[in-house]
């Protein structure tokens, strides 16, 4: 393994299951100190525990992001016990399957509450630490649904749209500060959200086809594959890119 993280600290939130775990693992292999940041305590817990018995350091933190005081408790924590922050994903998100009429203003107030203000907080108390060590990285899930419409996705589209515009501003606003903001956009993975829609269908084999079917490369992305996009981001390899948004979905924004 090439060390391109050796000694940074690195945030990821979302990082108990899917896209967060994997981005979590790998960081940890590149020789980073990864900090889980997750709601679901036990999840991400158990993450870092495995991490450390391959020899890794990790450590999980319980935080609801759309919690503007947890998020700017729990980074201040991270870069007090540090002394640093090298490193932020703000990868905590989920969708909605419903058009914009079937959306219940509470589930849309929840979804935007997670998937934007989560994303907002977490850059809002990170960047001034970056700020004063001179430099950072971090590192925004988007979507491709960012950048195309998903029908039956209306919210979870705002949302991640509105993650890969914020994106775009924050890395203007601090290019010369050596922080670089950057996103991933990636298209149909295969994580437990998928794997509890699968479970509630009448004929998941059936389904999960179907999600294959719409990526030109007709298969899901794995987790691993958009941790690894996320880690070329986050280190020095990608040194000349800001606002950019990497995009990971076997084809589908190009069809």
């Amino acid at each position: 393994m090439s060390q391109r993280l050796k000694g940074k600290i690195a945030v990821v939130t979302g990082a108990g299951s899917g896209i967060g775990e994997a981005t979590a693992r790998l960081m940890a292999r590149e020789g980073a100190i990864v900090v889980l940041a997750d709601r679901a305590a036990p999840a991400a817990e158990a993450v870092a525990r495995d991490i450390a018995a391959q020899g890794g350091t990790a450590e999980a933190r319980e935080v609801d992001v759309g919690d503007a005081a947890a998020m700017r408790q729990m980074i201040e924590a991270v870069a007090q016990r540090h002394g640093r922050l090298d490193v932020l994903v703000n990868n905590a998100g989920y969708g909605i399957a419903a058009n914009v009429v079937d959306t219940a203003e509470d589930d849309w107030a929840r979804l935007m509450r997670v998937n934007v203000d989560g994303v907002f907080h977490g850059c809002k108390y990170a960047i001034p630490i970056m700020r004063r060590q001179g430099g950072g990285a971090i590192v925004n899930t988007a979507s491709a649904g960012a950048l195309v419409g998903l029908r039956e996705r209306a919210a979870y589209c705002a949302s991640k749209g509105a993650v890969a515009a914020l994106t775009r501003a924050m890395a203007l606003d601090h290019a010369t500060e050596g922080i670089r903001i950057n996103c991933v956009a990636p298209g149909t993975i295969e994580s437990p959200y998928f794997r509890e829609i699968y479970a509630r269908s009448a004929d998941p084999e059936a389904l999960r086809a179907t999600l294959a079917a719409r990526q030109p490369m007709n298969r899901l992305g794995s987790p691993e594959e958009v941790a690894r996009a996320i880690v070329f981001l986050a280190s020095d390899d990608a040194s000349f890119a800001t606002g950019s948004t990497l995009v990971l979905d076997g084809g589908l924004t190009a069809a």
